[in-house]
Formats: structure tokens, sequence, C-alpha cells
């Protein structure tokens, strides 16, 4: 199998080329293949728990903002409460997560994972991060970064913000700058 990467000439008006030019269709395609097999480590383990990808993403994010609040889940996952709640409901009452009122508001219900609930996350996650590792091995060290930036310039810039602040809160706490990291 050739993996070699192939290398696409730039367009002569300096700009990008046109959206159905064969460059942005093959990222297209390797945005779809690349999903693909991004998510059929965890698919797998999570077939043998009767969880489908729904269950993953609640469980990741719970296991990464232990007390998110369900408008918050809801808000990050863009779904319905009624979406939702069966697959809370099957996370809770198999004990990978457990509800809890809000100290503030009582009319909360706060999301934390269990011990249970964050060994399989853990699970979950480790087959993608291994995989993502390989892909970065060997490449310029700069990649990461350009990969980083062209994911979150992939956001609805309204919702980059939003994104920010959840995916780089540990380290614009850690930082105190208020950043978030964001590229």
């Amino acid at each position: 199998m050739n993996t070699a990467l192939p290398v696409v000439a730039a367009s002569s008006g300096g700009g990008h080329a046109a959206p159905d030019t064969p460059a942005e269709s093959d990222i297209v395609e390797l945005l779809f293949f690349a999903y693909r097999d991004f998510v059929s480590d965890p698919d797998r383990l999570l077939t043998q728990y009767g969880f489908g990808r729904a269950h993953h993403r609640v469980l990741h994010f719970v296991e990464r903002q232990p007390g998110m609040t369900i408008a918050e889940m809801l808000d990050i996952l863009g779904i319905t409460k009624q979406s939702l709640n069966p697959i809370l409901k099957d996370l809770v009452e198999k004990g990978y997560i457990v509800q809890r009122t809000g100290t503030a508001d009582r009319r909360q219900r706060l999301l934390f994972p269990t011990e249970k609930g964050q060994a399989l996350s853990r699970a979950l996650t480790a087959p993608q991060l291994a995989r993502i590792a390989r892909a970065l091995d060997g490449l310029e060290p700069d990649v990461k970064d350009k990969v980083t930036a062209f994911l979150f310039a992939m956001i609805d810039s309204d919702d980059r913000d939003h994104v920010a602040r959840i995916v780089w809160r540990n380290e614009a706490s850690s930082a105190g700058d208020g950043e978030g990291g964001a590229p």
C-alpha cells in the first residue's frame, strides 16, 4: 500500500482552489475515513457493554468535566433533552454516571463519573490517543499545532469561544491568562 501523501499544486489565483477541486474533495473524503477509523476502536468496546457512540460522547464529557449540568451537556452535544434522557438513564442505571442535586440551584442535576465510568471512558479514549500519536509520529514538530488550528478553524466561528473554554479549560486555569490556549 502506498501511504505517501499526494502533492497537490497550489491554485494560480493565489488563494485556495474552488471547493469542488480535488484538493478539498480529498480532504472531505480523508475526514470521513479518518473519523470512521477514529471511532472504530471504541465502537468495538462499546458493543461489549451494549452502548453506542452517544454513550461514549456523554461519558467522555462527564469524565473530562465532572459536575457539569444537564444543560451544559445538551449544549455541548447539540441535542434535545429527549435524546439525552435514554442515554443518561443507561449510564446511571449501569453505574457509570451519578447525578447529584446542585448546591446553588437545587433544580440542577450535576453529572459525575463513577470509578467504573472513569475506567470505561479512559479505556475508550486510549486507542484514540494511540491513533493520534501514531499519526503525528515522525512528522514535523509543529504539525500538532497546525492540525489543532485546522480543526479549530473547522468549528463554526460563533461557537469557537465556547469550544475553546471546554477544550482548553485546564490549560487556562493553570496558566492563569484566561486565554484558554486556543490556537
